[in-house]
C-alpha cells in the first residue's frame, strides 16, 4: 500500500503540466469532458474484462453522486480555470492546503484525531505550502492584483471540493467494487463537464492537435484520471480521510518539478525550502501507514 501515494505523487503531479499544455487548445470544459468521460470508459472496460458486475448496489447511488460532484467534478473544473488564471507551480501548491481542510473536516465530522506524527505533518506541509503559496498572496493582498485574486480562489475551491468529497466517502462509505464505483464518479465529474460545455457553447478545437497535446492528452485520461482516482479511492478506503489526503504532499512538488520541466515554470530559490518542508511532512504519513486511527470518544 504504500507505493500507492508515489504512484498517486507521479500520475498526479506530472498531471499538472498534461492539463496545462492541453489547455493550450482545448477548453476548460471541454478538457474535463474528454478526461473523465475517457477515463470511466477506460475503467468500464477493464470492470468488464474482470467480469464485474457495472452497476452498483442501489444504495450506493448517493455515495456516488455526493462523491463524484464534489471529489471529482468541482475539483477538476476548478483546477482548469486555476491553471488559466494563474501558473501551472502556484496552482498545483494552493490546491494542496486540501489535506489541511481535510483534517479539519475529519476532526468535525468524523471525530478523527491527529496523533503527534500527523500533526507534525500538517504542520511541515502548511509551512511549506504557504511559502510556496506566498507570490500568489502577496499579490492578492498586498498589491490588491484581482487577477490573481482568481489564481487564489480557485485552487481553494477545488481544495474545498476534494476534502469534503473524500471525508463523505470516508463517513458514508460507497458498496461496490472499487473500480466500478471509480468509473461512475468519473461519470458523474463527466456529466457535469457535458452541461458545462451546452451551456457555454463551448466549440471543439480541430486545429492544434500536435504530438506533444496528444501525448499530454493520452497521459491525462490514463494515468492522470482512469488509474489514479481508481488508487486514490482504494487508499481512501484503507486509511483515515486525514491520514489519505496528507499522503498527497508529495503531488505539489512533483507538480512543479513537472511544470519546470515540461512547461516552463521556474521556482525561486525560496520555493525549495517549501519542497523540502512539503516532503516531509509527506514522509512522515507514508512511512507510517498502518498506524491505527484515533476517533473521539462518543
Amino acid at each position: 500500500m504504500r507505493l500507492i501515494p508515489v504512484a498517486l505523487a507521479l500520475f498526479w503531479g506530472l498531471n499538472w503540466p498534461a492539463v496545462k499544455i492541453i489547455l493550450a487548445i482545448v477548453p476548460p470544459f471541454t478538457l474535463r469532458l474528454l478526461g473523465l468521460g475517457s477515463g470511466a470508459l477506460l475503467l468500464f472496460l477493464l470492470a468488464r474484462a474482470k467480469r464485474l458486475d457495472l452497476l452498483p448496489p442501489r444504495a450506493s447511488w448517493p455515495g456516488i453522486v455526493v462523491g463524484g460532484f464534489l471529489a471529482v467534478a468541482v475539483f477538476n473544473l476548478a483546477v482548469a480555470w486555476a491553471q488559466l488564471s494563474t501558473s501551472t507551480s502556484r496552482a498545483a501548491v494552493l490546491t494542496f492546503t486540501m489535506p489541511m481542510m481535510s483534517a479539519v473536516l475529519a476532526w468535525i465530522v468524523l471525530g478523527e484525531r491527529l496523533d503527534r506524527r500527523r500533526a507534525l505533518a500538517l504542520l511541515l506541509g502548511a509551512g511549506g505550502v504557504s511559502i510556496l503559496a506566498w507570490p500568489v498572496l502577496r499579490a492578492v493582498f498586498g498589491e490588491h492584483d484581482l487577477a490573481a485574486a482568481k489564481g487564489l480562489v480557485f485552487p481553494l475551491v477545488a481544495a474545498f471540493g476534494w476534502a469534503a468529497g473524500t471525508v463523505y466517502l470516508k463517513g458514508w462509505p460507497v458498496a461496490g467494487h472499487r473500480i466500478v464505483v471509480t468509473a461512475w464518479q468519473l461519470v458523474v465529474g463527466a456529466a457535469c463537464a457535458l452541461m458545462g460545455v451546452l451551456v457555454s457553447g463551448e466549440p471543439f478545437p480541430v486545429e492544434g492537435w500536435s504530438a506533444r497535446v496528444v501525448a499530454a492528452l493520452s497521459f491525462h485520461i490514463v494515468l492522470g484520471t482512469a488509474v489514479a482516482y481508481w488508487l486514490w479511492f482504494v487508499l481512501s478506503e484503507r486509511v483515515s480521510a486525514t491520514v489519505a489526503t496528507l499522503t498527497t504532499l508529495m503531488v505539489p512538488v512533483v507538480g512543479v518539478l513537472g511544470a519546470m520541466a515540461l512547461v516552463g515554470d521556474r521556482p525561486a530559490p525560496l520555493d525549495w525550502w517549501g519542497f523540502g518542508l512539503v516532503l516531509a511532512g509527506a514522509a512522515l504519513i507514508v512511512l507510517n501507514l498502518d498506524a491505527p486511527t484515533e476517533r473521539r470518544q462518543a
